[in-house]
């Protein structure tokens, strides 16, 4: 199948990926656009895989000043050299971050920061509310484990929604900018100011 130079266009567009990328995951994908993009997302999550271990020494703090002036937030995200933390894609993300944690609110980055005591009590309240399920005890750990991931994408900043693009969390969209910029990327930490 011969695939358009608009098709590549467009899904360059919409995934930011490379020009041979984008041409390569088309032709895997027969020329269906939607399968051309999950193509691209799994490799991206390889790429980001590969790129976990290496130093991240650069980077830049995000930051987003709601319009009424009572809401801020800043979020420091790195890389590993100074070229990618220049650029304009690289400062959109951490940007995008800082205003999803002003709007979004989220108590820790991620559920490794999550305190013990915070996740103990989570799960206390979830097999209290199943106590008289009926239901065995190893189906009871499932779902109550189940309802503990559902509490982090609530209270954790990396596991939450992205506000512009719902169907990714912010992890998601951690990896995808991985691939995209070629380097390992993390977030590190956050602050959110209210008044």
């Amino acid at each position: 199948m011969s695939i358009t130079a608009q098709a590549v266009k467009e899904l360059r567009a919409a995934t930011g990926a490379g020009m041979m990328d984008a041409k390569e995951a088309l032709q895997e994908a027969d020329g269906d656009v939607e399968k051309a993009v999950e193509l691209l997302r799994k490799k991206g999550q390889k790429i980001a895989a590969k790129k976990a271990d290496r130093a991240t020494g650069e980077g830049v703090v995000g930051m987003y000043l709601h319009s009424n002036g009572k809401i801020a937030a800043m979020v420091k995200v790195t890389c590993e050299t100074d070229f990618v933390a220049r650029t304009d894609d690289f400062k959109q993300f951490a940007n995008d971050l800082a205003m999803q944690a002003a709007a979004m609110n989220p108590e820790y980055l991620n559920p490794e920061a999550v305190p013990e005591d915070v996740k103990n009590k989570e799960r206390e309240i979830y097999k209290e509310e199943m106590k008289d399920s009926g239901k065995p005890a190893d189906v009871v750990d499932k779902i109550v484990e189940g309802k503990l991931e559902k509490f982090y994408t609530q209270v954790c900043l990396m596991k939450q929604p992205f506000i512009k693009d719902d169907k990714l969390s912010i992890e998601k969209h951690l990896t995808e900018t991985i691939a995209q910029l070629g380097e390992n990327i993390q977030v590190t930490e956050f602050i959110r100011y209210s008044l």
